[in-house]
């Protein structure tokens, strides 16, 4: 069921205590996740990626199982690692809009929101910010404000405290309305 299924979160914190066990001798910073957008939006969404799927659908739930696989394989790298500083990767991306007018704030809102805020709120002890949870309900991503995904106890295994957070950074978005 690759990341959409829930199974796999359990899978990767299994993969990370292996690894960990294995190579905890010698590595003392990990990374859990590099660029979870690319791989629920790329891979899910726009099937750009692996495994080539075009549903948003399973892309948010990509997103929200990637990083809850994140949040319960802290605790395990760092059993297993003295001294380990855990972290994950996000592709950032700064928005600004193109212009100050109604239109253009609201596009630099939605990218933002879509881009950066639906993995940094969650991190952060935030949940899943609400506006983007209503854009995804108005274009048909969500049947409901009620995440599918979501059940007790994942937003505070989500917000696991890191050691730090790694930022791929590429390029800016200036954003205009269409």
């Amino acid at each position: 069921g690759g990341w959409a299924a829930r199974d796999t979160v359990s899978a990767f914190v299994d993969y990370a205590d292996v690894v960990s066990q294995k190579l905890g001798d010698r590595a003392k910073r990990w990374i859990t996740h590099n660029e979870p957008w690319c791989i629920s939006v790329l891979g899910y969404a726009n099937g750009e990626h692996a495994p080539g799927i075009k549903d948003w659908g399973q892309a948010l739930a990509t997103a929200h199982h990637v990083l809850l696989s994140h949040g319960q394989a802290v605790p395990v790298l760092r059993s297993n690692v003295s001294g380990a500083d855990v972290g994950i990767t996000l592709n950032l991306v700064p928005a600004e809009p193109a212009s100050p007018s109604a239109e253009d704030l609201e596009a630099c809102r939605s990218f933002d929101g879509g881009f950066n805020r639906w993995y940094l709120d969650p991190l952060y002890g935030r949940g899943y910010p609400r506006d983007v949870i209503q854009d995804h309900v108005a274009s048909g991503h969500l049947k409901s404000d009620t995440l599918p995904f979501l059940r007790p106890g994942d937003l505070e295994d989500i917000a696991t405290p890191i050691d730090f957070l790694g930022v791929n950074y590429y390029n800016r978005a200036v954003l205009r309305s269409d």
